[in-house]
């Protein structure tokens, strides 16, 4: 569809500007609108995001019956539908299959275990190093809130027995989270991205891992800086709640004879299914197609190792070890009730990245980001970071920033790995500069009892290090691919 022609849709609204022009204000106007929807009128995400993809659409030219077809009629080719259910389809199963994996680590007590195998290991003199690898291992398939959650209660015994700032250990533990949130599958935004830019997880997987541990040296470096220059006590409430519950939790272990975890048990759970991606990604470029290929692939897709993974966790950490099947089903549909909003979010994304395509809006902004000059992965990263910023849901961002950058690269003939670096700078701009419009701002600053204005010097700079240096690994590495 060339640029400079509206789109030859009709039923829907004219715009008020012919061409390119036109299509440019209306994509400027959605996003205005859906920054209003959200930081102003607090509309829900998935809401605010329909609302303005409709809207969008309509504005752009399309008719009625192209965004949702008619009632004689299925609706299945229509935008809305094939840009929710296009995403939905290759994302779902992965968030909720990884979900449930987190849950069943997390109520084993597989944190506990992992975290006091690394303290002991580094000494008392390195345990900030210690709760940051446990941050960066146990993040890899559990969510970030829900690593809070978890471990805070080994940052508080930590800080107590030292005396030292809550900052000190608090800060590694969620720089590491937090890469493995913005960076590596199984989590919402990597996987979002990987399935709207039409990328094999396992590029994203390998180039997560090039680009997010480098950036999570950046931020433990700003951690051991910040964690020495501001003192923050041991929240005394949180601390005794904590210790109430993990004595409780230790009663019902001994009651039920339950032995702990085993930390090689951990460590095989979690790296279980990235191995086998990672396998099935290497196979497809240094074997030839043969049997031993496919059944690599077969067992290196998503659904399949992610299925494996959690069928060892159930065995594993759940009935070799005295649970039973109805305890087992119970975590596992518990832990899933949280991630309906996150789906709901990501499926809205897709909608709006396929009514900006459907409409010649994408296009438009192509060739005029192509215009502009910059590098690919800069836009992706910049318009990432200014839609974070804005409205703070890194999820928001990831999503919205994937629909305009689709028409950059679709047509472009990039490789897997650089369209995963890609996925990397937009991941790192959707973390940028974490502040007070940001729930996860809040989790930190309450869990760990710190003030705002510390938050802002901490937990703020910090995400931002984590942000710029993971974006910096990914253009470096993007001169090389």
């Amino acid at each position: 569809m060339p640029p400079t022609a509206p789109p030859p849709h009709t039923g829907g609204l004219l715009l008020l500007v012919p061409g390119t022009a036109g299509l440019l204000t209306v994509a400027a106007l959605g996003i205005a609108l859906l920054l209003f929807l959200i930081i102003r009128i607090r509309l829900q995400p998935f809401v605010a995001l329909l609302a303005v993809s409709v809207t969008v659409g309509l504005a752009a030219g399309l008719s009625v019956t192209e965004l949702f077809g008619t009632v004689q009629k299925s609706a299945v080719g229509s935008v809305v539908e094939s840009g929710m259910g296009g995403i939905l389809g290759h994302v779902a199963i992965i968030i909720g299959l990884g979900t449930m994996l987190g849950a069943i680590l997390e109520v084993s007590g597989g944190a506990e275990v992992l975290s006091s195998r690394l303290l002991g290991l580094f000494g008392e003199r390195r345990a900030p190093l210690a709760m940051g690898l446990t941050g960066l291992l146990f993040g890899i398939p559990v969510f970030f809130d829900v690593g809070i959650f978890v471990l805070a209660p080994l940052v508080y015994a930590a800080a107590k027995r030292s005396g030292k700032s809550v900052l000190l250990y608090a800060m590694p533990l969620l720089a590491g989270l937090s890469m493995t949130h913005a960076f590596l599958p199984p989590h919402p935004g990597p996987v979002a991205a990987a399935g709207l830019l039409h990328v094999s997880l396992g590029w994203v997987v390998l180039m997560g891992v090039l680009v997010g541990v480098p950036a999570v040296l950046a931020a433990w470096g700003y951690a051991a800086w910040i964690g020495r220059r501001v003192f923050v006590e041991v929240p005394q409430d949180m601390l005794e709640a904590a210790e109430d519950a993990r004595a409780k939790a230790a009663a019902e272990r001994r009651g039920t004879g339950e032995a702990p975890v085993g930390l090689s048990t951990v460590l095989l759970v979690i790296g279980t299914p990235l191995v086998l991606i990672l396998a099935a990604t290497f196979s497809s470029v240094a074997l030839a197609p043969s049997t031993l290929r496919s059944v690599i692939e077969f067992f290196g897709n998503p659904f399949v190792a992610l299925t494996i993974a959690l069928v060892l966790a159930y065995w594993l950490l759940g009935v070799r070890r005295g649970w039973s099947r109805a305890s087992l089903e119970q975590v596992s549909t518990s832990s899933l009730k949280p991630v309906g909003n996150i789906l709901l979010v990501v499926g809205a994304g897709g909608v709006f990245g396929a009514v900006l395509k459907a409409s010649g809006v994408a296009q438009a902004l192509s060739d005029t980001f192509r215009d502009v000059g910059l590098p690919v992965i800069v836009l992706a990263y910049l318009i990432s970071l200014v839609l974070r910023v804005a409205q703070g849901s890194a999820t928001v961002a990831i999503v919205t920033t994937a629909g305009i950058v689709l028409p950059l690269v679709e047509d472009g003939g990039h490789s897997q790995a650089f369209l995963a670096l890609v996925i990397m700078a937009i991941s790192a701009g959707s973390i940028f500069a974490s502040h007070v419009n940001d729930g996860g701002f809040w989790i930190v600053s309450k869990y760990f009892g710190i003030s705002e204005r510390d938050t802002l010097k901490s937990w703020t700079v910090l995400e931002s290090v984590l942000s710029l240096a993971g974006f910096a690994v990914a253009a470096l590495l993007s001169l090389l691919v």
